[in-house]
């Protein structure tokens, strides 16, 4: 993947390096704030301690995140969740972003706002998404492809 043996954990930390993941259901982190959620995982992708902050915040800022930097994950709204979550998979500046379900089962209002924000962060990686709700995708991604058990069924 990416040119790099996923055998070998050199593999393995080279393509973390340039991949980020943001799931719709991530694990709880009831403990931690949003900016502490965005922290963590500069920490996780092995960041320079000296740029972590300056690049968590800078994600947090992107995201219109700032107002809930210091809000609990667990009283934040969903829709400030996933942008949460989208901006720990962001914050190391992956070559390649999956979402995976992220604009899933939103209020309208919520779901554009949170594929604009999407839209920005494909202006700077190439961002792959998944989910069920092909109208909110299509607000994100510039081309919807619609697969059934692994077969492309509409381009």
């Amino acid at each position: 993947m990416l040119g790099e043996d996923l055998t070998t954990a050199r593999g393995r930390s080279a393509v973390r390096g340039q991949v980020g993941v943001a799931r719709r259901m991530g694990r709880p982190q009831p403990a931690f704030r949003v900016r502490g959620l965005v922290e963590h995982a500069a920490r996780l992708a092995r960041l320079p301690r000296r740029d972590r902050g300056p690049l968590a915040a800078a994600i947090v800022d992107r995201l219109s995140l700032t107002p809930w930097a210091d809000v609990p994950m667990r009283a934040a709204p969903d829709v400030i969740g996933r942008r949460a979550r989208l901006a720990a998979a962001a914050v190391h500046q992956p070559d390649l972003l999956l979402i995976d379900g992220l604009l899933d089962d939103l209020p309208p209002r919520d779901s554009a706002a949170l594929a604009d924000a999407i839209r920005d962060l494909a202006r700077d990686m190439t961002v792959v998404a998944t989910g069920r709700d092909v109208a909110a995708l299509a607000l994100a991604c510039g081309e919807v492809l619609t697969m059934a058990d692994g077969i492309l069924v509409r381009p």
